[in-house]
């Protein structure tokens, strides 16, 4: 099996640094500092599951790996309409592209039977770019249950959970799927292939939707935005709120706000991934979290008066970080 790893940042480079470990052929593409220590000293995970050194190829060129047979994207799905360059060069007939995002997937109604079927979202796939870039029959999603961060370059803190679900948007338990999965599993991660990944898609989004940009308003970790009353009572409403969209679209995540709540009281001073980008001065991915919800609400009639509110400052504060940058 040959992988390589477009945007081989927290999780990427985590996800990297595994499969090498269990043998695959592995090609991580990154940029800058990161990439040069990667090159020098490899890919070092400090974990509480025990520290490794893995030492896969690292460049910054993907033409240098031509095509393999799954590309594993770990960038922002902010940035998936500009990939077409960088995927491009590494695809044959049969390439999978995995792509672990939060949110809601640009492929979410591919393969999808309903009245829905087919239908695009304007705010993740705008005019249809990221289709172009990453067509639909190769897309495998991917949802991230687990935590990372780059503490210094080629360094990859991991903090907590492994789990990778996959599926294909149709629900197939595909070979691909099976052969990756085996290969995540052989490198100490959890990769259970689901035949309903959509399902996994809004149980994290749950969170993601409240706790990603609250914590970038208000400069807070996940267990201070838990410990705080109003703010609390902000997420569960927020929470409440997504799952009637997720049923209005034919999904039923079937977990209550409060295992949600408990699983982000579990994760500690945890800054969210959105957090982290503002405190870098990065744009922030919330098209796929905030926006797109919205827009759904907005197809079928579901009102969400909350999360319109959130939408609008927090997508101010983007305008204004982006306009700064």
């Amino acid at each position: 099996m040959k992988v390589a790893v477009l945007g081989a940042g927290a999780i990427g480079a985590y996800v990297g640094a595994a499969l090498h470990r269990a043998g695959v052929e592995v090609h991580l593409i990154a940029r800058g500092a990161h990439l040069a220590a990667i090159r020098e000293s490899g890919v070092r995970v400090l974990s509480p599951r025990g520290d490794f050194t893995a030492h896969p190829n690292a460049t910054a060129d993907p033409r240098e790996v031509g095509p393999v047979d799954h590309v594993f994207l770990g960038l922002k799905a902010n940035g998936y309409a500009a990939a077409g360059p960088m995927v491009g060069p590494l695809l044959h007939e049969s390439t999978s592209i995995i792509a672990a995002q939060n949110g809601i997937p640009w492929w979410y109604f591919h393969g999808l039977d309903g009245p829905y079927r087919g239908h695009r979202i304007e705010s993740v796939d705008p005019g249809g770019a990221v289709t172009a870039a990453l067509p639909l029959e190769r897309a495998v999603g991917c949802v991230v249950y687990a935590a990372t961060e780059i503490e210094a370059p080629g360094v990859i803190r991991h903090l907590e959970g492994t789990r990778f679900s996959i599926g294909e948007p149709d629900g197939r338990l595909s070979a691909r799927c099976g052969a990756f999965s085996e290969a995540a599993v052989a490198g100490g991660l959890k990769c259970p292939v689901e035949h309903d990944l959509r399902r996994d898609i809004w149980i994290k989004l749950m969170g993601n939707i409240a706790f990603n940009p609250i914590s970038a308003l208000a400069r807070a970790t996940m267990a201070g935005i838990c410990r705080h009353d109003g703010a609390r009572e902000l997420v569960v409403a927020m929470m409440r709120e997504t799952l009637q969209v997720a049923r209005s679209v034919g999904c039923d995540p079937g977990v209550s706000i409060e295992r949600r709540l408990r699983g982000a009281e579990r994760a500690g001073e945890h800054r969210t991934s959105t957090l982290q980008d503002l405190e870098k001065g990065k744009p922030m991915e919330l098209d796929v979290l905030l926006a797109a919800v919205v827009e759904l609400a907005d197809l079928t009639g579901t009102n969400v008066r909350t999360l319109r509110a959130i939408h609008a400052v927090s997508d101010l504060l983007n305008e204004n970080l982006v306009r700064a940058s």
